[in-house]
């Protein structure tokens, strides 16, 4: 068994390989399509050259396409601009906002992220009622990714830098209201005292 596999060591290196490049489809931002493309490589130079390559030599062949391969993945970023395309954990999901494309109730829904990734598509609950179809909502709770929980943008109550603005803006809006008749009613007393000592 050990003498067929170091015989076909070439064809095993471009199976495993293949599997590997596969894998990364599905899952993208998992590192397999270095090793990939380094099995690859070396499985298909093996196959290809008409000479028994020994295990040594295609191990360090593995090993020179693998280091070309992971060169040209980290100069390249294939999955977006440099340093933004790394894999994030379930935590940054919260605050993200998006909208609804499944009516959202407590048991069920789907909601679709601006900024998702892959695949921005995710399972999402919300924290009571219903969001319908076509709404902004945002992430409340990214719950492991798996199922999140959401609320619509326009039911979330405003804080208390919103509650001070506002009462700034009614206390600027009162002060002017006062301004403007505080000179109206001098006048006022004015007219009425001509008129009397007439």
């Amino acid at each position: 068994m050990l003498e067929l596999l170091v015989g076909n060591m070439p064809l095993a290196l471009l199976i495993a390989g293949l599997v590997l490049m596969g894998l990364e489809a599905i899952s993208p931002g998992a590192h397999l399509i270095v090793i990939g493309v380094a099995l690859v490589g070396a499985g298909l130079i093996g196959v290809l050259v008409p000479l028994t390559l020994s295990p040594i030599v295609l191990a360090a062949l593995t090993l020179a396409i693998g280091v070309g391969a992971a060169y040209v993945y980290r100069e390249f970023d294939f999955y977006g601009g440099k340093g933004t395309a790394q894999t994030s954990d379930s935590s940054s999901l919260a605050g993200a906002t998006g909208y609804v494309t499944q009516t959202v109730t407590a048991r069920e829904g789907q909601v679709k992220l601006e900024e998702g990734g892959f695949s921005p598509y995710y399972s999402a609950r919300s924290t009571g009622g219903t969001i319908e179809e076509g709404e902004e909502v945002i992430v409340l709770d990214p719950g492991g990714g798996n199922v999140l929980t959401v609320e619509a943008l326009g039911s979330i109550a405003e804080d208390e830098i919103d509650r001070a603005l506002s009462k700034g803006a009614d206390d600027a809006d009162d002060t002017d209201a006062v301004d403007e008749k505080s000179p109206s009613e001098p006048e006022a007393e004015t007219e009425t005292e001509t008129e009397k000592s007439s």
